[in-house]
Parts: C-alpha cells; sequence; structure tokens
C-alpha cells in the first residue's frame, strides 16, 4: 500500500560540511516484496528538476535510481564497491562507489538511511561522502 511521506536527503562531502546538500519534498512510501520503494521529483533546489528518484531499499543495500534529465542506478552495499554511469544533460560520467558504513533503520512507519562512502566520478579526486535519507509517514 503506497503510503504520502516527506523525504529528507542530506549529503555532504565529510571535512566540508558547508558544502552540505538538503532536500526536503513530498513522496511515495510503500512496501515491496524485498523492502520497500521511495519516490520522489527531484526539484529546481537539487539541480534535477525533470527527475524521478526511486530509492529500493533492502535489508542491507539499497538502490537509488534517477530517470529524466539525470539517469543513473547507484548501488550502495556495506564494504562493496560499485560502478555505474551517470547521465546529465551535460554529458556521461563513470561513478565508482565505495560502501564503508552504511545503517538501514526502515520499518513501514519510516525511518532513516546512513551511508558513508567514497564516491570517485570519472577520474577526478576520490570524495568522502556522508548521505542521510530520512522518510517520515504523513
Amino acid at each position: 500500500m503506497k503510503k504520502k511521506a516527506i523525504i529528507t536527503v542530506d549529503s555532504y562531502v565529510l571535512d566540508n560540511e558547508e558544502d552540505l546538500v538538503g532536500v526536503v519534498t513530498p513522496g511515495d512510501f510503500h512496501e515491496i516484496e524485498d523492502g520497500f520503494k521511495v519516490e520522489y521529483e527531484e526539484t529546481k533546489l537539487s539541480g534535477m528538476e525533470g527527475t524521478k528518484t526511486t530509492i529500493i531499499i533492502r535489508n542491507d543495500s539499497f538502490d537509488l535510481i534517477r530517470e529524466g534529465t539525470t539517469e543513473t542506478k547507484m548501488e550502495f552495499r556495506n564494504n562493496h564497491r560499485t560502478i555505474s554511469l551517470y547521465k546529465t544533460p551535460y554529458g556521461v560520467m563513470d561513478l565508482q562507489i565505495d560502501t564503508k558504513k552504511l545503517n538501514i533503520d526502515i520499518s513501514k512507519e519510516g525511518g532513516t538511511i546512513t551511508a558513508m562512502y567514497i564516491l570517485e566520478i570519472g577520474g577526478q579526486p576520490a570524495l568522502k561522502t556522508n548521505l542521510t535519507i530520512g522518510v517520515k509517514l504523513n
């Protein structure tokens, strides 16, 4: 059953907390066969207006999928390195995500995901990033 929720997404590069990117947006939250699914529309504030974000949450991992003006499928699993493509209106880049810490505390009532990961984009210097996703049911 789909429920209305308020989704908060906070992301920042460690040692650069003033670079915090925070988004609070309405979305949908529902239980699926092997976990939960969160869906919301990106806004102009996030820089990805015209993009739908879907988060598939399982016990020990989650996928962040974007479709629209920006497209990617990023997988986060504790102590696991993944590679994906990140397609923007400006071109395509490869992303390498090395998840160092992952805590998933989500139930039918909502909850929180926290992840610390090393992000490498197209050969640029690696960024140690903190991500927190909150789901609060309306």
